[in-house]
């Protein structure tokens, strides 16, 4: 009489077990740094926004430069404000005779081309941009001086907490005295 064996050998018992302790060593992995990679990517968004903001502040100084040695009266702009989408800006104080809205638009888009995608605020003295807040989107808000918005508190300057901008302007312009 023929008899079969049942069961598994030790190579398919140990295989099996291999395997199961890999997928268990990447579990806890997984759980490990998927909440540290979100964090990475929170902090680099922040950072790009607040980046963003610097480069802007360098565009609006070029152009204020430009415009004060066309005019030499760029210490009566007090403002230059932005909205998403438009082809141009809304000046603050007095524009100087010889130049408009869209020549400064056209200036500062010529140092950095992106502006156009960009909501912003700033704040101009004695012509020279002392502080800039920009809305990346609607998550994530930059300033420049930086150091206003940071991965903590970035959330109390989007859009569902400050549309305007006007919260993250006041603590760019604070920081810069």
């Amino acid at each position: 009489m023929k008899t079969t064996k049942k069961g598994f050998t030790l190579i398919e018992l140990i295989v099996v077990i291999a395997i199961i302790g890999v997928l268990a060593i990447i579990g806890v992995l997984a759980a490990i740094l998927v909440p540290s990679m979100l964090g990475y990517v929170k902090k680099s968004k922040v950072s790009s926004a607040n980046s963003t903001a610097s480069t802007l502040q360098k565009a609006i100084n070029t152009t204020l430069i430009e415009v004060d040695e066309e005019t030499q009266d760029a210490g009566s702009i007090t403002a230059i404000n932005h909205t998403k989408g438009t082809d141009t800006v809304s000046v603050g104080g007095t524009i100087p005779t010889g130049t408009d809205a869209s020549k400064i638009w056209a200036k500062i888009e010529n140092y950095m081309e992106k502006a156009k995608k960009l909501k912003f605020v700033s704040q101009c003295e004695g012509a020279a941009c002392k502080a800039v807040a920009v809305a990346l989107d609607d998550t994530y808000t930059g300033t420049a001086p930086g150091g206003v918005v940071t991965v903590d508190n970035y959330k109390s300057y989007n859009k569902d907490n400050d549309g305007d901008l006007s919260k993250a302007l006041a603590g760019a312009v604070a920081k810069a005295l």
